[in-house]
């Protein structure tokens, strides 16, 4: 597994896009359902890691970074 430290705040935001955009379309799938629960964990995670005093920056597998990408 490959995994990536990246810039907490950058991350929040993608993640912020990826959930707007995710919660925009009207599916009601259990996939999609987990793909929200998911990106709300990262995002809520980047959020508190750009927000600390600890280095502001967060570490995502490649998975869960595609995951956020794929949908902003």
């Amino acid at each position: 597994m490959s995994y990536a430290l990246l810039d907490a705040d950058r991350v929040a935001k993608a993640a912020q896009t990826s959930l707007e955009v995710l919660k925009s379309v009207q599916e009601t799938s259990e996939a999609h359902q987990r793909k929200v629960i998911m990106i709300e964990r990262i995002e809520a995670l980047a959020r508190a890691a750009a927000d600390s005093d600890a280095g502001k920056a967060v570490t995502l597998t490649s998975e869960e970074f595609w995951l956020i990408s794929r949908n902003w």
